[in-house]
């Protein structure tokens, strides 16, 4: 990776045949030098590293990228292609910041990090340039346009030209990646939250509060059922449920990926569609989105027209188990089903990211008919991480192979997840190792239960 990288746990020391010179703009230099100072170099985060754990390389640690952060903010050292690539192998699962004694913000360092890298250019190439204008830039930015592809794959697969392409073996004849990502497209749902809902569902019973529901990119597109579940779920708990037919991205990919303006201008459009005062909460079903969702005081702090509610929205921002265990629930009627072991994968950034982790269980011991069995290392990443299983498929593989491997051994017949990324994650995994379970959303099995005796 080259030679700023070395296994010493103190600051890295650098020599430079030429002077560093300081940029007029730098995201590790102008970040509050107290965040980037703040490790100890204890090492308790490495053990809950993956990369380091597969690697066992100081680099791929959380202290050793820190090391390479404060030497930037240091100005020992210019950004190079050697430090974006290390910024982008870490996957961003924030298990060290459950580790650290010290309350080291890493997810702070680690965007900031991530758009040091991109403004400095050393990743820079014509094919990863128009990837990212065409996807961060251009589709990400009006949810209009991913509906748009969404409709085509719906098309595509619902004609069965998907399977009759895959059956007729001419997949055989492009490059061994291209078929791996062939292979992991996902199935969109037949119809879109905005075609399974109204935009205000009204309380089952007596109102005690007013929410939003926030529809999400991925997750409208190919887990839409769960945001239908989730509204009703809501609406069963006293909840008016507002979810509008066009929303916006909430900007995690973006500010994971380098784009801190577009992250902040998709902030501002939130924040303006789901006015925080209007609301008693604004509700999140995917944990990677809520982890993003609950800083945007943060990304928008030298914004004046906006901080003041952006703390506000930062406030009624609430994942979906944490609220219900906030208003607490109706419990679901008894079954007379056949009982069925669940098992539960803790969503990173649900888990680490939101320390968010008891709710999502104990709503699922409140279902009639369940029986959860604790997953070994529950809470190690799936490999999932946003685009991770994208951008670098050997690791995401190998850590997906060992969470399926700890999976087999619980006997569940269910595996309940919070966060589409990792939901899909899951469903692929097992498929691929012809694993016979369902992968579903807390939630779903939760609206089940209600519809049961409805």
């Amino acid at each position: 990776m080259g030679p700023f990288f070395c296994s010493d746990p103190s600051p890295l020391p650098i020599t430079l045949s030429t002077p560093v010179m300081k940029p007029s703009s730098s995201h590790l230099r102008d970040l509050d030098y107290s965040v980037v100072q703040q490790c100890m170099h204890c090492g308790l985060c490495l053990p809950t590293c993956p990369t380091y754990d597969a690697t066992k390389l100081e680099r791929n640690s959380p202290r050793g990228r820190i090391a390479l952060m404060r030497a930037i903010a240091d100005e020992r050292l210019e950004p190079t292609r050697a430090f974006a690539e290390e910024m982008y192998f870490c996957l961003g699962c924030l298990a060290c910041m459950t580790a650290c004694p010290a309350g080291v913000n890493y997810a702070e360092l680690f965007e900031h990090a991530r758009a040091e890298a991109e403004s400095s250019g050393v990743l820079d190439s014509p094919k990863r340039s128009l990837i990212r204008a065409f996807t961060l830039q251009w589709l990400f930015m009006d949810l209009n346009r991913l509906q748009l592809v969404g409709k085509a794959l719906q098309l595509w697969q619902g004609l069965g030209l998907q399977g009759a392409v895959r059956n007729s073996g001419l997949l055989n004849f492009l490059p061994a990646r291209l078929r791996e990502l062939e292979a992991m497209t996902p199935t969109v749902q037949p119809q879109f939250t905005s075609e399974l809902v109204e935009p205000v569902t009204p309380a089952v019973s007596c109102r005690r509060h007013k929410v939003a529901v926030l529809a999400g990119c991925a997750q409208d597109l190919i887990f839409s059922d769960v945001n239908r579940d989730t509204i009703e779920v809501l609406a069963a708990n006293g909840c008016e449920v507002h979810c509008p037919p066009s929303q916006h991205c909430c900007g995690s990919l973006h500010a994971h990926n380098g784009e801190w303006t577009l992250a902040q201008e998709l902030a501002r459009r939130n924040i303006d569609q789901f006015p925080p005062d209007q609301f008693d909460a604004i509700i999140t079903n995917a944990g990677g989105c809520g982890s993003h969702l609950k800083h945007y005081a943060k990304l928008l702090a030298d914004d004046p027209r906006y901080i003041a509610r952006a703390h506000q929205w930062d406030d009624k921002v609430k994942d979906i188990h944490e609220w219900l265990a906030t208003i607490g629930i109706e419990p679901p009627q008894p079954t007379s089903k056949p009982v069925q072991v669940v098992t539960y994968h803790e969503s990173c950034h649900l888990c680490h990211g939101q320390k968010i982790s008891q709710q999502p269980r104990d709503i699922l011991k409140k279902i009639p008919g369940m029986r959860l069995v604790e997953l070994p290392e529950a809470s190690w990443c799936c490999g999932s991480a946003g685009i991770y299983n994208l951008t670098q498929p050997e690791m995401a593989g190998q850590l997906l192979e060992r969470k399926v491997n700890h999976i087999a051994t619980t006997g569940a017949n269910i595996v309940a997840t919070g966060n589409p990324g990792c939901l899909l994650q899951l469903v692929n995994g097992c498929a691929a190792r012809g694993i016979q379970l369902r992968v579903v959303h807390p939630i779903t099995l939760l609206a089940e239960a209600y519809r049961h005796h409805a």
